[in-house]
């Protein structure tokens, strides 16, 4: 069975990081979650000062400084799963709040975090073997990936998700303000001018809303053994 690579695009909040994760531990892939080096960006962004009072991002003093902005991934040998580190600090914890989701998109938006994050995605992948999430990257990062697939749900149950998911944490959120949030990140991630969200002509789309965790793993695991055989 020959290496391939990966890539899972889709919405914010359809389960990608955790699909992806899943699918990697089980073929032996390494994983590589795009969406945290953007949140990390972000979090960069918000310890920094970067946000200016109106809410968008200080573009002019991120660019200087993106690209000593040092990403990597450490496994928690508990979990089996890579976490975050930005600047050898890990931050896994702190990227995934509702304050880091609700600007990750303007800091996402901005070409220069693009490009540069891409460069850094495409040089973890060159040995293929790899499972990737994010939002371009069947179309801008690995647009020759054997396998792609655009992951889709409602944006009522993928906010439902996410409410779960922080109140599991121990977090006190708004359903409504995180409804709010995903459909905005929506917005902006299919609007943006740079690396839109969307569909590659070539990948198939897998809507989860009604699927169980065991129905998606065993959908993703026929499909990647159909991808690597061929």
């Amino acid at each position: 069975m020959k290496k391939i690579t990966i890539a899972i695009d889709g919405f914010s909040s359809c389960g990608k990081s955790t699909m992806a994760k899943d699918l990697a531990k089980e073929i032996g892939y390494i994983y590589i979650d795009s969406g945290a080096m953007y949140r990390a960006v972000t979090l960069y962004c918000i310890e920094n000062n970067l946000f200016n009072p109106d809410g968008s991002v200080n573009s002019a003093e991120l660019e200087k400084r993106i690209d000593s902005i040092r990403i990597s991934f450490v496994l928690n040998k508990e979990t089996s799963r890579p976490e975050t580190c930005l600047d050898g600090v890990n931050v896994e914890s702190r990227i995934r709040t509702m304050d880091v989701s609700s600007r990750v998109s303007l800091v996402a938006a901005l070409g220069f975090v693009r490009e540069a994050l891409v460069r850094q995605q495409q040089e973890m992948g060159k040995a293929k073997g790899i499972v990737m999430d994010g939002r371009d990257i069947g179309t801008v990062v690995f647009p020759d990936a054997e396998l792609k697939i655009f992951v889709t749900a409602s944006a009522e149950i993928r906010a439902q998700r996410r409410y779960d998911e922080l109140k599991a944490k121990g977090q006190e959120v708004s359903f409504d303000e995180i409804l709010n949030n995903v459909q905005e990140r929506d917005r902006i991630d299919q609007t943006r001018e740079v690396s839109p969200l969307r569909k590659a002509d070539d990948a198939i789309v897998l809507d989860n809303s009604n699927m169980t965790i065991a129905e998606q793993k065993e959908w993703l695991k026929n499909e990647f053994q159909r991808a690597a055989n061929v």
